[in-house]
């Protein structure tokens, strides 16, 4: 199993939004779920995506999206904005699952964790290991003495020095794993 933490710092932890844009920027959430789970034609069924919400009015929120159930998902924004917007609002949705749980608590169960940062080793030369973590900020980057925790259970990995989208991080991610190892 492959997992991604993204930790939003701004994400609204209720379903009360008219855009995801405009709630605190889970089209960053959004955008990072399609470059996680979706390939040309298939879902990924070998991913875990957690995402921590740390916006008003009731943070944490720890959302996550697990591959091996998620259903009845496309590609468009809108239809995700009301997955997101139901689930946030008490709801269920096959494959989605609330916790109020913060980013620390999230990462205290987890093993084999790397942290995006572009002063990290570099991601072609690191042993990955089985099921790896890895943790990302959003567009604001990781709160310091977040990432001075996460660092207590894995190590800095990067992408390269130039710094890049989450979405598109995640989507890196994939693309290296995919060819370093069989994934259905």
């Amino acid at each position: 199993m492959i997992e991604f933490v993204l930790f939003s710092r701004r994400g609204r932890t209720n379903g009360n939004f008219r855009t995801l844009r405009e709630a605190g920027r889970l089209d960053v959430v959004y955008q990072c779920l399609l470059t996680a789970f979706f390939t040309s034609g298939a879902l990924r069924r070998d991913v875990v995506f957690h995402a921590v919400l740390s916006g008003p009015p009731h943070p944490p929120t720890h959302l996550i999206f697990d591959g091996t159930s998620l259903r009845d998902v496309r590609t468009d924004e809108k239809t995700w904005e009301e997955i997101l917007r139901k689930v946030l609002s008490g709801g269920v949705h096959q494959g989605i699952e609330m916790r109020r749980e913060s980013f620390q608590e999230v990462l205290k169960s987890k093993q084999n964790v790397f942290v995006l940062e572009e002063s990290g080793e570099d991601i072609l030369k690191a042993r990955l290991g089985e099921n790896p973590v890895f943790v990302l900020g959003d567009q604001v980057g990781l709160p310091r003495q977040d990432e001075r925790f996460a660092l207590r259970f894995g190590t800095k990995i990067s992408l390269g020095k130039k710094p890049y989208l989450a979405a598109s991080c995640v989507d890196i991610i994939n693309y290296i794993l995919d060819q370093k190892i069989y994934r259905t």
